[in-house]
């Protein structure tokens, strides 16, 4: 089952989202993974594999390429 994350901090520079132009960012995270975790703006750890990413926020948890 998915949960729902709200997005409060862009995945790509950690700023929030409702604030400034995030167009540069969202070309960015299309072919890179997020670096900030989109709900509390904490740094990732973050890896890349021939397959894709994963990215571990340690508070949120897991994200990956795969959850689309």
């Amino acid at each position: 089952m998915k949960t729902l994350r709200t997005m409060l901090y862009c995945g790509h520079c950690g700023g929030p989202t409702a604030e400034g132009n995030h167009e540069a960012c969202a070309q960015a995270l299309a072919m890179e993974p997020p670096r900030y975790c989109g709900e509390c703006r904490r740094r990732m750890v973050v890896q890349v594999h021939p397959m894709g990413w994963s990215a571990r926020c340690s508070q949120h948890g897991d994200l990956s390429s795969d959850q689309g």
